[in-house]
């Protein structure tokens, strides 16, 4: 290779932003002298928000650094639980990822979602109310104009709820969430919402929830099952190693 070089490292919690050919200990890259890390750094497919520190010779260094010929590079994934400006933790979550927000909501976590929000709206969202964006989309990751987000590793459901809580650590209150709007609930007496029920509800469940926000009634039904192995998967203590 002819011209000035960096050799970059990556951790390898980060190889699955990488091109394959890149995906091993050392990245020897062509430098055009003038582009700064953070630019370098996400030309090679890793978006800036994956990044916890970026290290030159052994010393810390902004993504605005300017390297020189011939520097090594090491590149750190974020800290795990990773230290957040806000606090406890606000989500917006991309219009692919309905599964996850609900199950999020389910665990009481503040979830932001719609299914017909475009890219730019959930930037503008985002910011406004100051909540982190999570999507599997790299390229909204690197938009300079968000100003925080995270990438949700896993393909399934489950995967990623264990992404996110291993990730941000938030603190849960199963039960307390809207599944369907993010509003709160509350414990309500049957005879407040029994002109609401099916008749087969009403003869089976007495203890029920509303969301003070759009209304909607909760009961512990034939769902039930399901949702509270959900829960109990996301409270369970991580063993120690």
């Amino acid at each position: 290779m002819e011209g000035p070089e960096l050799s970059i490292r990556f951790d390898a919690d980060l190889w699955l932003f990488l091109a394959p050919r890149h995906r091993r200990e050392r990245v020897p890259v062509a430098y055009d002298g003038t582009s700064s890390l953070g630019h370098v750094v996400e030309s090679l497919g890793v978006p800036l928000p994956e990044v916890g520190r970026l290290v030159v010779d052994g010393r810390p260094v902004p993504p605005s650094h300017r390297p020189r010929d011939g520097d090594v590079v090491g590149v750190l994934p974020a800290a795990r639980p990773q230290a957040l400006p806000i606090a406890p933790p606000r989500f917006l979550l991309d219009v692919h990822l309905g599964t996850l927000a609900r199950r999020l909501r389910l665990l009481g976590v503040d979830t932001a979602y719609h299914n017909d929000r475009d890219d730019d709206a959930l930037v503008r969202w985002a910011n406004a109310e100051r909540r982190l964006l999570l999507t599997r989309d790299r390229g909204l990751l690197r938009r300079r104009a968000l100003w925080l987000g995270a990438y949700v590793r896993g393909e399934r459901a489950d995967e990623q709820l264990a992404d996110v809580l291993d990730r941000f650590a938030p603190p849960l209150a199963p039960w307390t969430r809207c599944t369907a709007c993010n509003g709160h609930l509350s414990p309500v007496d049957k005879a407040d919402v029994e002109a609401l029920l099916e008749p087969g509800t009403r003869h089976s469940y007495d203890v029920f929830a509303r969301c003070a926000a759009c209304g909607r009634v909760y009961w512990r039904g034939a769902h039930a099952h399901r949702l509270e192995h959900i829960v109990a998967a996301a409270v369970r203590p991580a063993p120690h190693g």
